[in-house]
């Protein structure tokens, strides 16, 4: 049976490390939460940030807009927070009512206050190998393989998904690890060809039951991202978990693998703004 990478109990160590490094700071990092409509998926993920703000002794404010709120409002208040010394980083919860003012909107953000780390500039940094805040997903998942001493250079990482959050920004990280990256997606023809051949396994899909056992090689480490629900509405990734279980040396479970992990590495990336932005 595999090793069981436990996210929930290293987001707790992560966020005792920040919070240990806050206590001890003259002027406390603060972070800002914005949040449109009333998604409540979203409702549920900002509350839990708010919780990792208070747990690690970090200031944190709530802007909960109407679904109604125009764009031009929207900038303006980002605008706003921009520009105050006491908000190191800025955060949208996606997705917002109106998808096509993403782009713009995250756009809007001041880099260094940039704490998902979306923002071009931000992502030009990693592609470039630049310091700069790192998408707080795949971050997360690279702090789990340190954690559990696996080490991606000369190993094969195939990540299943291309997306800007996670897929994109996992294959960069992991080639910065000299790992030998594979990215698959919806165009790719024979999947489990692919999947067979990783010695580490990401997948952020977010298709139940997309990888089943006979795609996993044993010994494998796999690393699911995803969240979904089933017929019975219990949360789950997109690995067969059980199946895959005994065929992987590490796997992470859904709930209670990346997700966690993910909120802890924004409160890492709000204490790297508030450090950039002076406070000590």
């Amino acid at each position: 049976m595999s090793i069981v990478i436990d996210g929930k109990a290293l987001a707790a160590k992560v966020k005792a490390q920040v919070g240990g490094e806050v206590a001890e700071m003259s002027a406390k990092p603060g972070l800002a939460v914005i949040i449109v409509g009333d998604n409540p998926a979203s409702r549920v993920y900002v509350d839990g940030k708010k919780r990792d703000c208070a747990q690690c002794g970090i200031y944190s404010e709530e802007y909960a807009l109407p679904a109604q709120t125009t764009r031009r409002e929207l900038l303006g208040l980002i605008g706003e927070l921009n520009g105050r010394e006491d908000i190191d980083g800025i955060l949208v919860q996606l997705p917002l009512p109106r998808p096509e003012d993403e782009r713009e909107v995250l756009l809007a953000i001041d880099p260094d206050k940039d704490v998902d780390g979306f923002h071009p500039v931000n992502v030009g940094r990693l592609v470039t190998g630049e310091p700069g805040f790192r998408p707080c997903t795949p971050a997360g998942v690279m702090r789990m393989l340190d954690e559990y001493g696996i080490h991606p250079e000369g190993r094969h990482c195939v990540i299943l998904g291309r997306s800007n959050i996670v897929g994109k920004p996992q294959a960069l990280m992991m080639l910065e690890r000299n790992a030998t990256v594979t990215v698959c997606h919806s165009r790719t023809p024979d999947l489990a060809r692919y999947c067979r051949a990783a010695d580490i396994l990401v997948s952020a899909v977010g298709r139940r039951g997309l990888v089943t056992a006979d795609m996993v090689k044993e010994g494998a480490v796999v690393i699911d991202v995803a969240m979904n629900r089933n017929e019975a509405g219990k949360l789950c990734g997109d690995v067969d978990y059980d199946a895959v279980a005994k065929k992987a040396s590490h796997i992470t479970p859904v709930p209670g693998g990346v997700g966690p992990m993910t909120r802890a590495m924004l409160m890492v990336n709000t204490l790297q703004a508030a450090r950039l932005h002076g406070k000590n």
